[in-house]
């Protein structure tokens, strides 16, 4: 039996809702490797409309999926994007205009959980700098060309209009680089500090800008980890709200040729640190997550939902052994499950609190000139200017202790 003419006229009646471009486009993405537990399945996101229509690919006004058919050389300079090879057929939105009908075991969810992943990193970047981010191979390279998988090659990296994808090995079914988001959400940071910072005119002696890089991109990270309602309900019900236990939210892997695995929760100070790029950017990047672990514990103070006085915290979590600290917290940690969505609330707030000061500091920084010192009084004098006025005093702290002040 055919439809009804008030079905074809009224889809919203048929079924579902009626297809609105304005409020963004579904994909499914996983917070965390799917290998990891509590992460089998993915989460459904929105993607924000504000580049357009999201057409087949996926593609839109700032980036593109290519899908080659045989193995890709890498880009290097001089062999930039477009793409020039035969692609596969492009992921298709469903009826509804979304893409969240394509899920992990389709051969085209390589191609949208990657494009997925690289929009979302960038909606949450702009929405902490307060205006739209133009790439900065802009308008050589229009868009963003995005290969969500090239065989035999354990790597990711982003450059002069791509982000490439490879897999880790041996080869299985979550190998995939496209499907860990903090590999993404780390190179897409590279190319959004890029944007928003500036290129290097000279050669970077004398300055932190490759480390500083490898900070920020790893903090992105943790900052788009945070955007996922069911990881933040994971890892905080997992620690019972303290979050100075070792959980997903302080660990960053970056799948790459290094295959290391970064913790920002560590008591690295400037002088503990060689002079190798990755290496030098973990005390700054861990003195971030111990100002929004400061801001986070100080608002749970502030509403009563703790009873850990947060004004010398950073002090007493360098002094206390974890063990300690978690006796320390035991009072709130009976009752948690009573107070967790005003935990949550807290963490979100901190956690936007400090990601917008990190984003609002660049414009006080050059490329050329930029040390982790300058980098931590410009992500002070952001602060000073936005909401995390209020806890200024603690976050200098933090820089102080890590020595970079």
């Amino acid at each position: 039996m055919g439809a009804t003419l008030d079905a074809i006229t009224h889809p919203e009646g048929a079924g579902g809702a009626a297809f609105e471009p304005s409020l963004g486009t579904r994909f499914l993405i996983f917070p965390q490797p799917p290998f990891i537990p509590g992460y089998e399945k993915p989460e459904v996101v929105w993607i924000g409309a504000s580049a357009g229509p999201i057409l087949a690919g996926p593609s839109d006004s700032r980036m593109y999926v290519a899908n080659p058919i045989e193995p890709k050389i890498p880009y290097a300079s001089p062999n930039l994007p477009p793409y020039r090879g035969v692609l596969r057929p492009p992921a298709e939105p469903g009826p509804d205009g979304h893409f969240d009908h394509i899920g992990p075991d389709s051969p085209a969810f390589l191609s949208t959980h990657s494009f997925a992943c690289a929009r979302r990193v960038l909606d949450i970047c702009e929405s902490y700098v307060g205006h739209p981010i133009g790439w900065f191979f802009e308008p050589t390279v229009e868009r963003l060309e995005i290969i969500p998988r090239i065989p035999h090659w354990e790597n990711a990296q982003s450059g002069f209009g791509f982000l490439e994808l490879g897999e880790s090995e041996p080869e299985t079914p979550t190998s995939y680089f496209a499907l860990n988001f903090d590999a993404i959400a780390h190179e897409i940071g590279h190319l959004i500090l890029l944007s928003e910072l500036g290129i290097l005119e000279g050669d970077g002696r004398g300055c932190d800008f490759f480390a500083y890089h490898e900070s920020i991109a790893d903090f992105i990270s943790l900052l788009g980890l945070l955007q996922f309602d069911t990881a933040v309900d994971r890892l905080l019900r997992r620690t019972k709200g303290n979050l100075l236990l070792h959980n997903e939210l302080d660990r960053f892997a970056e799948l790459s040729d290094e295959k290391q695995l970064r913790s920002f929760n560590n008591s690295l100070k400037m002088r503990d640190v060689s002079g190798e790029v990755h290496d030098q950017s973990k005390p700054f990047a861990a003195a971030l997550f111990d100002c929004l672990i400061e801001v986070y514990q100080s608002l749970l103070f502030e509403r009563g939902l703790s009873d850990l006085n947060p004004k010398r915290f950073s002090d007493l979590r360098q002094q206390l052994a974890p063990a300690l600290m978690d006796e320390a917290m035991r009072t709130s940690r009976s009752s948690y499950e009573l107070r967790h969505f005003a935990a949550k609330a807290a963490l979100e707030e901190a956690r936007d609190i400090v990601g917008e000061a990190v984003m609002r500091s660049w414009a006080y920084l050059e490329p050329d000139s930029i040390t982790f010192a300058a980098a931590a009084e410009a992500f002070l004098e952001a602060s000073y200017r936005e909401r995390g006025n209020a806890y200024l005093q603690q976050l200098e702290d933090c820089m102080r202790w890590r020595g970079i002040l």
